[in-house]
């Protein structure tokens, strides 16, 4: 049995649901990369589509709330029904890319160079990460399992609260602030996101390992694809606290 999953898009059942069947092509890892890759080439795209329309004077709120609905919605279909991930997935990608792109640009026109260096920073983390994980200083172990499903769910929990609460006028003291706190707390959610990236990589590994049906590797770069996202927006965030400062 494949233990738990941090990322809510890789739950510990998935696998379990997915029976690999004789004469079925199985999942790897390396097809899993090559999706990923394919999946990350139609985010930065539509990224760019987006990015260009914003200096073009274009009013992309509809297109940045669009891009966070439709993303949120193939979310959950794809969490919920893997099987549709070949499909889903480069549509995912494109709805967060619009988004993704529209939201750097905003933090762009305000703050000047600061959407290259978030995706860098992204692109570091993640590489980082990864070679801790490939060389065993960080393990995916059931207890480092648990820590990250309860501390990725109580990050949730403080979001899902923040948003119904500015609906009413009232602002979480410090979660946006750009005060030693409020950059402390962007600092413990950039690591939390980041973590997020071990259980990614032990669970398309064991995914792999068990002969998992080949559309799953859709559904691994979709997970990845979720992590990326939300540290990419976790770092532009933090960035943004810390020029605020200056």
């Amino acid at each position: 049995m494949i233990g738990r999953s941090g990322n809510p898009t890789l739950k510990e059942k998935t696998f379990e649901n997915n029976e690999y069947y004789n004469g079925q092509e199985t999942m790897t890892v390396g097809g899993t990369v090559n999706k990923s890759f394919i999946t990350l080439a139609l985010l930065v795209g539509s990224a760019i589509v987006s990015w260009t329309m914003f200096f073009n004077d274009y009013d992309m709120f509809p297109y940045m709330i669009g891009g966070v609905i439709c993303g949120l919605i193939l979310a959950l279909i794809i969490s919920f029904k893997p099987s549709t991930a070949p499909f889903l997935t480069p549509i995912y990608a494109i709805a967060e890319g619009f988004f993704l792109g529209a939201l750097s640009a905003n933090y762009e026109y305000v703050y000047y160079g600061i959407t290259l260096q978030a995706a860098l920073l992204t692109m570091c983390v993640f590489m980082g990460v990864l070679i801790a994980y490939k060389t065993g200083l960080i393990k995916a172990t059931e207890g480092f399992k648990r820590g990250m499903f309860a501390a990725t769910a109580g990050v949730a929990l403080v979001y899902l609260i923040s948003m119904v609460l500015r609906l009413f006028g009232i602002t979480v003291p410090y979660l946006h602030d750009s005060t030693p706190i409020g950059i402390g707390i962007s600092v413990v959610i950039v690591i939390i996101a980041a973590l997020n990236f071990v259980l990614d990589f032990n669970f398309i590994e064991k995914g792999a390992q068990q002969g998992a049906p080949k559309y799953m590797e859709w559904y691994g770069a979709f997970g990845l694809m979720v992590t990326l996202v939300w540290l990419y927006v976790e770092i532009i965030r933090l960035l943004s606290k810390l020029a605020s400062r200056d």
